[in-house]
């Protein structure tokens, strides 16, 4: 496996918020441990089985990362008490945006974790992500992505064939993204 690059981490908010609820925001935001922004590239011998991802989104429809094969599927794992999910998260719309007008064969789908899905939508609402998420479910999300992402937030990139082609371990960024895509786009 190819090893490359590093995404520096931005400082967290709230200096000088003398609320009870900003005071704990920044204990939150300090305590917690997010993947180093690892990028993770898998050569097409070395990927797994496909990964078998369903589930429903946050509006209600079934999602299942198979009626998805031919396109490349980028998931992103988040949840909005995660301070890296949150300051990557227009990262993350700004390459689906590229993406999408470019008309590459290329899906994205947030995988929500340990929140409510009304807590999730109004987050993504608030933020502008126009792409759809799939609900927690307790971590079966995460069991069906192979352990290749214990943490959020992580991003992976699944080939035409739905396996794992690449992944990013902590905050991540447009460029990154896309720059993956091609990657992935340019095997064949």
């Amino acid at each position: 496996m190819a090893v490359a690059g590093l995404v520096v981490l931005g400082g967290c908010t709230g200096q000088g918020d003398n609320t009870v609820a900003g005071q704990a925001q920044e204990v939150a935001d300090r305590a917690y441990v997010s993947g180093d922004g690892r990028i993770e590239k898998l050569a097409a011998d070395e990927r797994g089985e496909p990964v078998d991802l369903t589930g429903t989104t946050l509006d209600g429809t079934t999602w299942s990362s198979a009626d998805h094969r031919g396109k490349i599927v980028v998931l992103n794992v988040w949840g909005s008490w995660c301070p890296p999910c949150v300051a990557e998260m227009p990262e993350l719309q700004k390459a689906h945006e590229t993406l999408e007008k470019s008309n590459k064969p290329v899906e994205f789908m947030g995988v929500d974790i340990n929140e409510s899905p009304e807590t999730a939508a109004a987050f993504m609402k608030r933020v502008g992500t126009t792409y759809p998420s799939l609900r927690d479910d307790g971590g079966a999300a995460l069991i069906a992505l192979q352990d290749k992402a214990s943490t959020p937030p992580a991003t992976l990139l699944l080939d035409k064939q739905g396996r794992i082609a690449a992944r990013v371990t902590g905050e991540t960024t447009a460029a990154t993204v896309t720059g993956l895509v091609d990657d992935v786009l340019a095997e064949g």
